[in-house]
Protein backbone atom coordinates (compact mmCIF):
# COMPACT_ATOMS: atom_id res chain seq x y z
CA UNK A 1 0.00 0.00 0.00
CA UNK A 2 1.49 3.45 -0.88
CA UNK A 3 3.16 5.27 1.97
CA UNK A 4 3.89 8.62 0.32
CA UNK A 5 1.44 10.47 2.55
CA UNK A 6 2.14 8.68 5.82
CA UNK A 7 5.44 10.28 6.93
CA UNK A 8 6.38 13.84 7.80
CA UNK A 9 10.12 13.30 7.47
CA UNK A 10 11.26 14.49 4.06
CA UNK A 11 13.91 11.75 3.67
CA UNK A 12 11.55 8.94 4.65
CA UNK A 13 8.89 10.44 2.38
CA UNK A 14 11.25 10.34 -0.63
CA UNK A 15 12.40 6.78 0.13
CA UNK A 16 8.82 5.56 0.39
CA UNK A 17 7.85 7.26 -2.85
CA UNK A 18 10.81 5.74 -4.69
CA UNK A 19 9.97 2.30 -3.27
CA UNK A 20 6.31 2.60 -4.29
CA UNK A 21 7.26 3.84 -7.76
CA UNK A 22 9.63 0.91 -8.30
CA UNK A 23 6.98 -1.54 -7.10
CA UNK A 24 4.45 -0.11 -9.53
CA UNK A 25 6.96 -0.24 -12.41
CA UNK A 26 7.95 -3.85 -11.67
CA UNK A 27 4.32 -4.90 -11.34
CA UNK A 28 3.40 -3.25 -14.64
CA UNK A 29 6.38 -4.88 -16.39
CA UNK A 30 5.59 -8.38 -15.09
CA UNK A 31 1.98 -8.07 -16.25
CA UNK A 32 2.82 -6.60 -19.65
CA UNK A 33 2.32 -8.55 -22.85
CA UNK A 34 6.01 -8.23 -23.78
CA UNK A 35 7.11 -9.82 -20.49
CA UNK A 36 4.63 -12.65 -20.96
CA UNK A 37 5.95 -13.27 -24.48
CA UNK A 38 9.56 -13.39 -23.24
CA UNK A 39 8.61 -15.80 -20.47
CA UNK A 40 6.73 -17.98 -22.92
CA UNK A 41 9.68 -17.91 -25.34
CA UNK A 42 12.17 -19.23 -22.75
CA UNK A 43 9.63 -21.73 -21.44
CA UNK A 44 9.57 -23.45 -24.84
CA UNK A 45 13.19 -24.60 -24.38
CA UNK A 46 14.17 -24.62 -28.02
CA UNK A 47 17.80 -24.41 -29.14
CA UNK A 48 17.74 -20.64 -29.71
CA UNK A 49 16.23 -19.84 -26.30
CA UNK A 50 18.72 -22.14 -24.58
CA UNK A 51 21.66 -20.40 -26.26
CA UNK A 52 20.35 -16.98 -25.26
CA UNK A 53 19.79 -18.18 -21.71
CA UNK A 54 23.30 -19.61 -21.55
CA UNK A 55 24.85 -16.36 -22.82
CA UNK A 56 22.83 -14.34 -20.32
CA UNK A 57 23.90 -16.56 -17.44
CA UNK A 58 27.58 -16.36 -18.47
CA UNK A 59 27.41 -12.56 -18.63
CA UNK A 60 25.69 -12.44 -15.23
CA UNK A 61 28.30 -14.73 -13.64
CA UNK A 62 31.13 -12.70 -15.17
CA UNK A 63 29.97 -9.33 -13.86
CA UNK A 64 28.89 -10.70 -10.49
CA UNK A 65 32.26 -12.40 -9.87
CA UNK A 66 34.08 -9.33 -11.18
CA UNK A 67 32.45 -6.90 -8.76
CA UNK A 68 32.82 -9.27 -5.82
CA UNK A 69 36.51 -9.71 -6.70
CA UNK A 70 36.95 -5.93 -6.89
CA UNK A 71 35.52 -5.56 -3.40
CA UNK A 72 37.94 -8.16 -2.03
CA UNK A 73 40.90 -6.64 -3.88
CA UNK A 74 39.99 -3.23 -2.44
CA UNK A 75 39.98 -4.74 1.04
CA UNK A 76 43.33 -6.46 0.37
CA UNK A 77 44.86 -3.14 -0.76
CA UNK A 78 43.71 -1.45 2.44
CA UNK A 79 45.29 -4.25 4.48
CA UNK A 80 48.50 -3.94 2.42
CA UNK A 81 48.74 -0.21 3.22
CA UNK A 82 48.42 -0.92 6.95
CA UNK A 83 50.99 -3.73 6.70
CA UNK A 84 53.52 -1.47 4.95
CA UNK A 85 53.05 1.44 7.37
CA UNK A 86 53.18 -0.43 10.68
CA UNK A 87 56.41 -0.48 12.67
CA UNK A 88 55.48 -3.68 14.50
CA UNK A 89 57.06 -6.57 12.58
CA UNK A 90 54.72 -9.18 14.10
CA UNK A 91 51.64 -7.14 13.21
CA UNK A 92 53.02 -6.59 9.71
CA UNK A 93 53.39 -10.36 9.22
CA UNK A 94 49.83 -10.94 10.48
CA UNK A 95 48.43 -8.30 8.12
CA UNK A 96 50.31 -9.86 5.20
CA UNK A 97 48.76 -13.21 6.08
CA UNK A 98 45.32 -11.57 5.99
CA UNK A 99 46.20 -10.03 2.60
CA UNK A 100 47.22 -13.49 1.36
CA UNK A 101 43.94 -15.04 2.50
CA UNK A 102 41.94 -12.26 0.82
CA UNK A 103 43.87 -12.90 -2.40
CA UNK A 104 42.99 -16.59 -2.14
CA UNK A 105 39.35 -15.73 -1.39
CA UNK A 106 39.08 -13.84 -4.70
CA UNK A 107 39.67 -17.02 -6.71
CA UNK A 108 37.50 -19.16 -4.41
CA UNK A 109 34.51 -16.83 -4.56
CA UNK A 110 34.79 -16.52 -8.34
CA UNK A 111 34.78 -20.31 -8.64
CA UNK A 112 31.85 -20.56 -6.22
CA UNK A 113 29.79 -18.02 -8.17
CA UNK A 114 30.45 -19.84 -11.45
CA UNK A 115 29.53 -23.19 -9.84
CA UNK A 116 26.26 -21.83 -8.39
CA UNK A 117 25.28 -20.17 -11.66
CA UNK A 118 26.17 -23.34 -13.59
CA UNK A 119 23.98 -25.42 -11.26
CA UNK A 120 21.06 -23.01 -11.57
CA UNK A 121 21.40 -23.05 -15.34
CA UNK A 122 21.46 -26.85 -15.34
CA UNK A 123 18.27 -26.96 -13.27
CA UNK A 124 16.59 -24.52 -15.64
CA UNK A 125 17.62 -26.46 -18.71
CA UNK A 126 16.84 -29.83 -17.13
CA UNK A 127 14.24 -29.40 -14.37
CA UNK A 128 13.51 -33.13 -14.07
CA UNK A 129 15.65 -35.43 -11.98
CA UNK A 130 15.94 -37.94 -14.84
CA UNK A 131 17.51 -36.22 -17.82
CA UNK A 132 17.32 -37.78 -21.24
CA UNK A 133 19.80 -40.44 -22.30
CA UNK A 134 21.28 -38.22 -25.00
CA UNK A 135 21.92 -35.42 -22.51
CA UNK A 136 23.50 -37.86 -20.04
CA UNK A 137 25.80 -39.28 -22.73
CA UNK A 138 26.78 -35.79 -23.89
CA UNK A 139 27.49 -34.61 -20.36
CA UNK A 140 29.56 -37.73 -19.65
CA UNK A 141 31.61 -37.31 -22.81
CA UNK A 142 32.23 -33.65 -22.01
CA UNK A 143 33.32 -34.52 -18.47
CA UNK A 144 35.77 -37.20 -19.71
CA UNK A 145 37.42 -34.78 -22.15
CA UNK A 146 37.45 -31.93 -19.64
CA UNK A 147 38.80 -34.10 -16.81
CA UNK A 148 41.51 -35.59 -19.01
CA UNK A 149 42.82 -32.22 -20.15
CA UNK A 150 41.95 -29.06 -18.25
CA UNK A 151 40.73 -30.51 -14.97
CA UNK A 152 43.89 -32.58 -14.45
CA UNK A 153 46.15 -29.51 -14.75
CA UNK A 154 43.81 -27.45 -12.59
CA UNK A 155 43.75 -30.06 -9.81
CA UNK A 156 47.56 -30.26 -9.75
CA UNK A 157 47.76 -26.47 -9.39
CA UNK A 158 45.12 -26.43 -6.64
CA UNK A 159 46.78 -29.29 -4.74
CA UNK A 160 50.17 -27.57 -4.84
CA UNK A 161 48.66 -24.23 -3.85
CA UNK A 162 46.70 -25.76 -0.96
CA UNK A 163 49.86 -27.41 0.43
CA UNK A 164 51.86 -24.16 0.22
CA UNK A 165 49.05 -22.24 1.94
CA UNK A 166 48.70 -24.86 4.68
CA UNK A 167 52.45 -24.90 5.36
CA UNK A 168 52.70 -21.09 4.97
CA UNK A 169 55.59 -21.11 2.52
CA UNK A 170 55.27 -17.37 1.85
CA UNK A 171 52.81 -14.47 1.97
CA UNK A 172 51.81 -11.58 -0.25
CA UNK A 173 54.57 -8.95 -0.01
CA UNK A 174 57.43 -11.43 0.49
CA UNK A 175 60.42 -11.50 -1.84
CA UNK A 176 60.96 -15.03 -3.12
CA UNK A 177 63.07 -17.02 -5.55
CA UNK A 178 61.38 -20.01 -7.21
CA UNK A 179 63.10 -23.28 -8.01
CA UNK A 180 63.93 -24.84 -10.47
CA UNK A 181 64.07 -21.47 -12.29
CA UNK A 182 67.37 -19.72 -11.41
CA UNK A 183 66.28 -16.23 -12.52
CA UNK A 184 62.67 -16.35 -11.33
CA UNK A 185 62.63 -13.89 -8.41
CA UNK A 186 60.36 -11.08 -7.29
CA UNK A 187 57.87 -9.74 -4.78
CA UNK A 188 54.63 -11.74 -4.39
CA UNK A 189 51.76 -9.52 -5.56
CA UNK A 190 49.02 -12.16 -5.64
CA UNK A 191 48.77 -15.74 -4.48
CA UNK A 192 45.84 -18.13 -4.84
CA UNK A 193 45.19 -21.84 -5.17
CA UNK A 194 46.01 -21.96 -8.88
CA UNK A 195 48.83 -19.49 -9.52
CA UNK A 196 51.32 -17.01 -8.08
CA UNK A 197 51.96 -13.49 -9.40
CA UNK A 198 55.41 -11.89 -8.95
CA UNK A 199 56.86 -8.44 -9.63
CA UNK A 200 60.54 -8.63 -10.58
CA UNK A 201 63.26 -6.09 -9.77
CA UNK A 202 63.02 -4.77 -13.34
CA UNK A 203 59.25 -4.23 -13.02
CA UNK A 204 58.16 -7.26 -15.05
CA UNK A 205 55.00 -9.13 -14.00
CA UNK A 206 55.51 -12.92 -13.79
CA UNK A 207 52.75 -15.54 -13.48
CA UNK A 208 53.66 -19.06 -12.31
CA UNK A 209 51.41 -22.12 -12.12
CA UNK A 210 51.66 -23.53 -8.59
CA UNK A 211 52.36 -27.08 -9.83
CA UNK A 212 55.71 -25.86 -11.25
CA UNK A 213 56.96 -24.47 -7.92
CA UNK A 214 59.34 -27.10 -6.52
CA UNK A 215 61.03 -24.96 -3.86
CA UNK A 216 60.99 -21.35 -2.66
CA UNK A 217 63.73 -19.11 -1.24
CA UNK A 218 62.13 -16.45 0.99
CA UNK A 219 64.18 -13.34 1.83
CA UNK A 220 63.42 -12.34 5.47
CA UNK A 221 62.05 -8.79 5.63
CA UNK A 222 63.04 -8.40 1.97
CA UNK A 223 66.62 -7.48 2.91
CA UNK A 224 70.05 -8.99 2.31
CA UNK A 225 72.48 -8.17 5.16
CA UNK A 226 76.16 -8.06 4.17
CA UNK A 227 79.40 -7.10 5.89
CA UNK A 228 82.81 -5.98 4.63
CA UNK A 229 85.98 -6.47 6.70
CA UNK A 230 89.12 -4.41 6.24
CA UNK A 231 92.46 -4.51 8.06
CA UNK A 232 94.58 -1.41 8.66
CA UNK A 233 97.51 -0.05 10.70
CA UNK A 234 96.12 3.51 10.76
CA UNK A 235 92.74 3.23 12.46
CA UNK A 236 91.89 6.93 12.54
CA UNK A 237 92.66 7.61 8.87
CA UNK A 238 90.97 4.36 7.74
CA UNK A 239 87.73 5.19 9.59
CA UNK A 240 87.70 8.68 8.08
CA UNK A 241 88.15 7.39 4.51
CA UNK A 242 85.50 4.69 5.02
CA UNK A 243 82.98 7.30 6.20
CA UNK A 244 83.70 9.42 3.13
CA UNK A 245 82.93 6.47 0.86
CA UNK A 246 79.78 5.53 2.83
CA UNK A 247 78.36 9.01 2.18
CA UNK A 248 78.71 8.54 -1.60
CA UNK A 249 76.57 5.37 -1.84
CA UNK A 250 72.85 6.13 -2.45
CA UNK A 251 70.13 4.78 -0.17
CA UNK A 252 66.53 3.89 -0.96
CA UNK A 253 64.07 1.03 -1.36
CA UNK A 254 65.78 -0.31 -4.48
CA UNK A 255 69.35 0.48 -3.36
CA UNK A 256 70.80 0.42 0.16
CA UNK A 257 67.92 0.11 2.61
CA UNK A 258 69.79 2.34 5.06
CA UNK A 259 73.27 3.94 5.12
CA UNK A 260 76.23 1.66 5.72
CA UNK A 261 77.61 1.75 9.24
CA UNK A 262 80.79 0.74 11.00
CA UNK A 263 79.74 -1.85 13.55
CA UNK A 264 83.07 -3.05 14.90
CA UNK A 265 86.58 -1.69 15.36
CA UNK A 266 88.68 -4.47 16.84
CA UNK A 267 92.38 -4.64 17.69
CA UNK A 268 93.95 -7.79 16.25
CA UNK A 269 97.59 -7.18 17.07
CA UNK A 270 99.78 -4.40 18.36
CA UNK A 271 99.63 -2.56 15.04
CA UNK A 272 96.61 -4.09 13.24
CA UNK A 273 92.94 -3.13 13.47
CA UNK A 274 89.97 -4.94 11.95
CA UNK A 275 87.07 -2.68 10.86
CA UNK A 276 83.68 -4.19 9.99
CA UNK A 277 81.15 -2.34 7.80
CA UNK A 278 77.56 -3.64 7.66
CA UNK A 279 74.68 -2.76 5.34
CA UNK A 280 71.36 -4.05 4.02
CA UNK A 281 70.28 -4.05 0.39
CA UNK A 282 67.25 -5.04 -1.61
CA UNK A 283 67.58 -8.54 -3.16
CA UNK A 284 69.51 -8.22 -6.40
CA UNK A 285 71.43 -5.14 -5.24
CA UNK A 286 74.12 -7.01 -3.31
CA UNK A 287 76.68 -5.75 -5.82
CA UNK A 288 76.54 -2.33 -4.14
CA UNK A 289 78.42 -3.85 -1.19
CA UNK A 290 80.29 -6.88 -2.50
CA UNK A 291 81.53 -5.13 -5.64
CA UNK A 292 81.16 -1.34 -5.52
CA UNK A 293 82.15 -0.84 -1.88
CA UNK A 294 84.91 -3.48 -1.95
CA UNK A 295 86.42 -2.14 -5.19
CA UNK A 296 86.21 1.46 -4.01
CA UNK A 297 88.07 0.60 -0.80
CA UNK A 298 90.67 -1.37 -2.76
CA UNK A 299 91.22 1.56 -5.17
CA UNK A 300 92.43 3.73 -2.27
CA UNK A 301 95.74 1.84 -2.30
CA UNK A 302 95.94 1.49 -6.08
CA UNK A 303 99.49 2.32 -7.19
CA UNK A 304 100.67 2.96 -3.61
CA UNK A 305 103.80 1.27 -2.32
CA UNK A 306 103.02 -1.76 -0.14
CA UNK A 307 104.66 -0.25 2.92
CA UNK A 308 102.49 2.88 2.66
CA UNK A 309 99.12 1.28 1.94
CA UNK A 310 96.18 2.20 4.17
CA UNK A 311 94.72 -1.33 4.11
CA UNK A 312 96.91 -4.37 4.64
CA UNK A 313 94.78 -6.72 2.52
CA UNK A 314 92.05 -6.46 -0.05
CA UNK A 315 88.63 -5.97 1.66
CA UNK A 316 86.30 -8.97 1.51
CA UNK A 317 82.50 -9.19 1.69
CA UNK A 318 80.37 -11.78 3.45
CA UNK A 319 76.73 -12.38 4.40
CA UNK A 320 75.97 -11.27 7.97
CA UNK A 321 72.33 -12.10 8.71
CA UNK A 322 71.83 -12.22 12.49
CA UNK A 323 69.21 -14.98 12.42
CA UNK A 324 71.41 -17.15 10.19
CA UNK A 325 74.37 -16.57 12.54
CA UNK A 326 72.34 -17.79 15.52
CA UNK A 327 71.11 -20.89 13.68
CA UNK A 328 74.56 -21.82 12.39
CA UNK A 329 75.98 -21.31 15.85
CA UNK A 330 73.82 -24.24 16.97
CA UNK A 331 74.75 -26.35 13.94
CA UNK A 332 78.51 -25.70 13.76
CA UNK A 333 80.22 -27.40 16.72
CA UNK A 334 83.90 -26.93 15.98
CA UNK A 335 86.25 -27.53 18.89
CA UNK A 336 88.31 -24.56 19.95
Amino acid sequence: MPCCGKHNSHTIFRICCIRDTLAIVIESLTHSDQFQEVTKFFAQKNAFSMVLLFIGVVVLAFFLSRYVARALIWAAQKVAVHADNTDNELKSMQLRQVETYLSIAVALIRALIVAVVAYITWRILSPTDNPSGVAAIGASAFFVVFAGQTLGMLLRDITSGAMMITEQWFSVGDHIKIEPFPDLTGVVERFNLRSTKLRSLSGEVIWVNNQHIQAVHVTPRGLKTMAVDVFTRDEERAVARIKEIINTIPTGTMMLASPLRITRVEKWASDTTRITIVGQTAPGREWLIEQFLVNTLADIDDGVDKSERLFLYKPFARFADEAATKKFKRAVRAKQ
